[in-house]
């Protein structure tokens, strides 16, 4: 059954999402309006502020351990897929882009295991940070750890790690 979207347009029922920095706006399966959502920055303005601090840490941390700005983008962009965020996707993606990637390896990151594009440093980072957003999977924890502990320093993989939780 059609239904009326913000912008005025019929659509099929389906789930769709619109994001802007300023109003983002959610249709569902269920309603035929938008559902406004609450801005957390704005409503805690506090906790944006400290959350701000932490990521800019963890931005200075990565770049002390010796990971280049590329691999710090390419983490940030594994777990944004592995999370479904399309704003992540987006603003990484872009900032991936300006560190200068390639839209080659940017279009194959999800399949990263199965292509030749990623160095073995490269290749242990995307996977410790796919086995940080997985913790209840300890078998890949472990195993993504160990091949880690190969190539990458203490202190590349605490960066790496960090990156990835706090994305």
């Amino acid at each position: 059954m059609p239904w009326r979207q913000a912008d005025g347009h019929n659509t099929r029922r389906q789930a769709t999402v619109s994001v802007t920095r300023r109003s983002p706006v959610v249709s569902d399966h269920t309603h035929n309006s938008p559902t406004r959502r609450v801005f957390i920055d704005k409503q805690s303005p506090q906790a944006f502020r400290a959350l701000v601090q932490v990521s800019e840490v963890v931005r200075t941390t990565a770049s002390e351990a010796g990971l280049d700005r590329t691999t710090v983008e390419l983490i940030n962009l594994r777990v944004s897929q592995l999370n479904g965020c399309a704003y992540c996707l987006d603003v990484h993606t872009r900032a991936a882009l300006r560190a200068g990637e390639s839209p080659q390896r940017l279009g194959v990151l999800s399949a990263w295991r199965d292509t030749g594009l990623f160095t073995p440093p490269e290749r242990a980072a995307l996977a410790l940070a796919e086995a940080a957003t997985d913790p209840a999977n300890a078998s890949k924890q472990t195993s993504a750890y160990e091949a880690a502990q190969q190539v990458l320093s203490a202190d590349k993989i605490s960066a790496t790690i960090w990156v990835a939780v706090t994305i």
